[in-house]
């Protein structure tokens, strides 16, 4: 191999690590956001009280705290029960998403990839107040009508984090339905 090969091959490599590592840079938007919010949300809304409901009766903002998962399941579950389910089987999820962002061996496309960096930064979110705030329990503050359905007058109460998630599985969801599948190489049969 040619010296201007190989120095070709070592530029494309650096390019396609910093490919690979710059959805983090979105990880940690999220994950400010995320908190900035929550700070903002402890510091001015008393807790369980209302603080602002817009369209009528449609999206409440209030502070309440879940010390379980969503829909507040294992609440009350113990210590050791709730460390494990909710802080170490999130972050070895978080783990393997944050391998699959960098790895070249990652079957994901760079869409994908962004998508599971805005899955990392709400579950890190979520996992940062489980953590550090794991007696009062995680800050939740948007509060949605729901109108009846599914016996739901309102969607259980959730923050900017659960929002990440949500939005960003269905993205790569859809991103895993309607990829599209490199044609066939028909000469490589014959």
């Amino acid at each position: 191999m040619s010296e201007k090969t190989l120095r070709t091959a070592a530029k494309d490599e650096k390019a396609g690590r910093r490919r690979r590592w710059l959805p983090f840079l979105m990880t940690a938007v999220l994950l400010a956001v995320d908190q900035l919010s929550k700070a903002w949300v402890v510091a001015n809304m008393p807790l369980g009280e209302i603080y602002r409901k817009y369209f009528g009766d449609f999206i409440w903002l209030w502070h309440v705290r879940n010390t379980g998962a969503a829909f507040s399941l294992g609440a009350g579950g113990g210590d050791f029960v709730r460390v494990l389910l909710f802080i170490v089987l999130p972050l070895a999820v978080m783990g393997f998403l944050a391998w699959a962002i960098v790895s070249p061996r990652s079957p994901l496309t760079p869409a994908q990839r962004w998508f599971c960096a805005g899955i990392l930064g709400g579950g890190l979110g979520t996992i940062w107040d489980r953590v550090f705030r794991f007696s009062e329990g995680v800050v939740d503050f948007i509060s949605v009508r729901f109108y009846g359905l599914f016996g739901l007058e309102r969607w259980p109460t959730f923050n900017l984090s659960d929002s990440y998630v949500v939005i960003f599985v269905i993205l790569l969801a859809f991103s895993l339905v309607f990829e599209k599948k490199a044609p066939e190489n028909k000469e490589a049969k014959k």
